[in-house]
């Protein structure tokens, strides 16, 4: 890589994270939900003069429900993996968890090629990007001062595109140079092994990785493939059930704690607090079935406020709404097929912990 020698490049175990308000210890992420969003811009949708961002309003609004998350369910910490091009703000992070007390962690690293990737960074060789990485790790993001926690590697389905694997290959060196934990993106419950292969091939241990919207794959043997590999799954699109019903993920999740797996297991929502822009076909052909069953019109016809108003339908559709929706509803299902609070709590506290701690797994111990 570029200007770096190989003494840069290290494996670590460390007693710190860095937040967007700095540093903390490892012990005190307590309570954790590992992929969420305080806020996504559709891409480009800062150029269209017919929407508005509101910043005070997302704040006033993230606070109140970031309270509300800390004060009913006991969360300490909100890990936000905004890729940068989908409207990364990590001052608006910053504010928001100044004003609710609620821990977050950002990340360097960009979208998938579908939806993502600028024109601009498909162009730059792998060094160049992961100079980008390591410079946001090290030195922080622009001239906030804030530092990402974590970087993130997004994907397509059904495989890997080229273009995307020179960015994992790119997120590779920086993890090794900085030792930072690496958290992705599959799409439609694709490619999980795929990237674990390739993150091997660049020099990256599979416990450093967690494995993102698995369960938006029916297949326990899919699950299975990628626990076995080594790394942390994400059943963390729980409440889309425009995609995938949640029994079925919470059929799966309970598979994998009786089959000894639950300290590989993260769970989360991906919810967003808010949205900017008008999402494209590709964002809203899944959550179709969705809004027609909630009535919204998607004929050509449509003006523009009702174009708007069918969108934001079919968003809401496919997204949860709050994010306490994982207890007040998905948890439940967990206790009725044989999750215990032991587990949720060990899944919830004690798998963020390691794994941002860059500790080794413990060996599976079927129940």
């Amino acid at each position: 890589m570029n200007g770096y020698s190989n003494e840069d490049y290290f494996m670590v175990q460390t007693e710190m994270v860095q937040t967007v308000t700095g540093p903390i210890s490892v012990d005190s992420l307590g309570r954790t939900l590992m992929h969420e969003h305080l806020f996504i811009a559709f891409p480009g949708a800062w150029f269209d003069p017919f929407v508005k961002f509101d910043r005070a309003a997302l704040i006033e609004e993230a606070v109140r429900r970031l309270v509300k998350l800390r004060t009913e369910h006991g969360v300490c910490t909100f890990v936000d993996p905004c890729p940068i091009e989908l409207g990364r703000d990590v001052k608006v992070m910053k504010e928001v968890s100044e004003k609710s007390g609620m821990q977050i962690i950002c990340t360097t690293g960009f979208y998938y090629q579908e939806r993502g990737l600028p024109v601009y960074w498909r162009a730059r060789t792998v060094d160049e990007i992961a100079e980008l990485y390591v410079r946001e790790i090290n030195h922080g993001i622009g001239d906030t001062g804030v530092k990402p926690g974590a970087i993130k590697v997004s994907t397509s389905a059904p495989s890997v595109s080229e273009q995307e694997k020179k960015f994992l290959a790119a997120a590779c060196i920086a993890q090794r140079m900085t030792g930072m934990p690496i958290i992705t993106h599959t799409t439609q419950g694709c490619a999980g092994p795929e990237q674990q292969q390739l993150f091997a091939a660049g020099g990256v241990a599979a416990h450093r990785c967690l494995i993102g919207h698995c369960c938006t794959n029916p297949e326990h043997t899919y699950h299975r493939r990628v626990v076995d590999g080594g790394s942390y799954i994400g059943f963390d699109q729980i409440g889309y059930n425009s995609i995938q019903r949640d029994d079925v993920r919470a059929d799966n999740l309970a598979k994998l704690v009786r089959g000894g797996f639950r300290a590989q297991i993260m769970m989360s929502m991906d919810c967003a607090c808010s949205t900017l822009g008008r999402p494209t076909d590709t964002w809203l052909k899944p959550m179709e079935s969705s809004a027609t069953r909630l009535g919204a019109k998607t004929t050509p016809q449509l003006t523009r406020v009702e174009a708007s108003k069918a969108e934001r339908l079919k968003l809401q559709a496919s997204w949860p709404t709050e994010y306490s929706y994982m207890f007040t509803d998905f948890i439940p299902m967990l206790h009725a097929r044989g999750v215990t609070d032991a587990d949720v709590q060990f899944i919830l506290e004690e798998n963020p912990r390691r794994f941002f701690a860059g500790e080794l797994l413990p060996k599976a111990s079927p129940n």
